[in-house]
């Protein structure tokens, strides 16, 4: 009877340990966040160079008002997945610092009236030329003041939040989430962009986890074509 005891004891401590392993959530890896907060960041600080290296060229405010356009529309994509998939988790599962998830929403509203307020400009600088350009730097730079500090917080405070509160495939959703939603006309610029700033090993990642046809465009068309435009906006010829 011992020995039958001890064996069936065996086996239940064995199906629990099975339970366990098949019901605990996998966390995720939030390093992807700072890769994308990087596209921003770099993207609006490089707004006084840009500007200026358009003046006189309407070719080249065109370029140039292009790319911010898909830049704005990436911010606002991003915004709305974490509001509408991340904030009501973490919010749910971690009550008590619902404080930080309401900064952050309080965050997002102030950034996207300058976002507005850049996009607008971006459109008039377009069509008015150089007489409208240092309305369109003070408008992105604003916006780049104002973003930095709330991703510098986000990174700080939200995203190690994530990581403790949400799965992996929660988190995973976020990326195909904005490429669903993203209104700009170049969503190639916007996977290049980001995958300029992750290591190799998110960048294989990436492409393992991309949609069959995402990944036939990128592959045939989307990086080449990002390698041209992107050289084309750093110029500085």
């Amino acid at each position: 009877m011992r020995a039958t005891s001890a064996a069936t004891t065996r086996a239940g401590a064995d199906e629990g340990n099975d339970a366990v392993s098949e019901t605990a959530p996998t966390r995720p890896d939030t390093s992807d966040m700072a890769a994308v907060h990087n596209v921003f960041r770099s993207a609006l600080a490089a707004a006084p160079d840009l500007v200026a290296g358009a003046a006189g060229s309407a070719e080249r405010r065109g370029l140039i008002a292009n790319f911010y356009t898909n830049i704005f529309s990436f911010l606002e994509v991003h915004h709305d997945g974490e509001e509408e998939l991340i904030f009501p988790l973490l919010a749910e599962r971690a009550p008590t610092r619902g404080p930080v998830v309401e900064e952050a929403r309080a965050q997002h509203a102030d950034v996207i009236e300058l976002l507005d307020s850049a996009r607008s400009s971006v459109a008039a600088w377009e069509v008015d030329g150089d007489g409208a350009a240092p309305d369109v730097v003070r408008s992105l730079q604003a916006l780049g003041d104002a973003l930095t500090r709330h991703l510098d917080d986000e990174e700080a405070y939200l995203v190690p939040l994530a990581g403790e509160h949400l799965t992996a495939e929660e988190w995973g959703v976020l990326p195909g989430n904005a490429m669903g939603h993203f209104s700009g006309d170049k969503v190639w610029l916007v996977i290049g962009l980001v995958r300029e700033n992750f290591t190799q090993a998110q960048r294989d990642m990436m492409l393992e986890k991309m949609p069959p046809p995402a990944l036939a465009m990128w592959q045939t068309m989307g990086e080449a074509s990002f390698d041209d435009l992107i050289g084309r906006v750093r110029s500085t010829n």
